[in-house]
């Protein structure tokens, strides 16, 4: 890529102190802990298992009068 020149020059101090901007940086935060299972999953797996439950129960109330 061609180098631009600019109208400005740089200008650097020979004594004092220098300053600069300060540019965005990317800044690591703490992991966030996510559930292993989705509350819809949990409320899924539980209706499940109150269905298998009632055919359980409805299976053996349909043996027991034989």
């Amino acid at each position: 890529m061609p180098e631009v020149k600019s109208m400005f020059r740089e200008v650097l101090p020979k004594q004092g102190q220098l300053s600069m901007e300060d540019v965005p940086t990317m800044v690591l935060c703490k992991p966030k802990l996510m559930p292993l299972k989705s509350v819809t999953l949990e409320k899924l797996e539980k209706m499940q298992l109150e269905a298998q439950e009632a055919i359980k129960q409805q299976d053996l109330a349909l043996k027991e009068p034989q």
